[in-house]
Formats: structure tokens, sequence, C-alpha cells
């Protein structure tokens, strides 16, 4: 039997700020949540989505370091149309997270933009360019 793929991981640098940034983007999860040193969330379709502070990390791996460079791996959610990508994105940037790349009609038929999470990870916002809204 081989693996089966279960939790995306995020080690962050500061718990509460990483959490309120994907409640804004409606990942359920509670307020207390905020002070733990290691939180999870189940996302659509059973898959989870775990968030560790570093000091976590370095209680079973002391040799941890975090990585240097641009980032390798991107979160996406999708949205309702093509208008909601440019409010969602909007939101975010209005609400002080960094803006990567603002909206635009990508060649592969999306309506795409891209913010940066607290710890500097991409997340996209993308929906199909046909969509109405």
């Amino acid at each position: 039997m081989t693996p089966t793929f279960a939790v995306i991981g995020l080690v962050v640098a500061d718990m509460g700020n990483s959490l309120a940034f994907y409640r804004r983007l409606g990942l359920d999860i509670p307020a207390a949540a905020d002070t733990q040193p290691h939180v999870e969330a189940e996302l659509p379709g059973g898959l989870r989505i775990a968030w560790d502070t570093a000091e976590t990390i370095r209680s079973f791996d002391p040799d941890w370091t975090a990585p240097h460079g641009d980032p390798r791996v991107s979160l996406a959610f999708a949205c309702e149309s093509p208008a909601e990508v440019d409010r969602w994105y909007a939101d975010l940037v209005r609400s002080g997270y960094k803006g990567h790349r603002e909206p635009w009609d990508a060649f592969w038929g999306q309506r795409y933009a891209i913010v940066l999470d607290p710890d500097g990870n991409g997340v996209d916002l993308f929906a199909p360019q046909t969509a109405t809204g």
C-alpha cells in the first residue's frame, strides 16, 4: 500500500498572525488556537493543513533551520469569479498583507493574483475567466 497525502505543513514565525490570514480566507480555525504551538484544520476532501512554530519543529528536529531564498511552495484558493479574485486581493492588501502580483488575466484562462502570507509564502487566488461576477 502506498502512503496517502494527508497534511500540508507550514512553519510560522507568529502563530496568531498566520492564523488570522488564513481565517480571512475562510479556514475554520478557533481563536483559542492563536497561542498554540501546533494547529491543524481540515480542508475540503479531508486534507489537513497544519501550522507549527519554529520551536515546535526544533523540539523533534534540533538541527532545523528556516529555509533561505524564495519560497518553493504556494497554496491556492479558488474564488467564485474573476471579480472575487480582484476583491479578495484588494481586501487582503488593504488589511496589511503584502501583494506579490496584482490580479491579471492569465494565458491559461484564469483570473489570477498572488498575496504573501505573514511568513512570505505565496497564496494564489484564482477563478476561471469565464465565470460571471
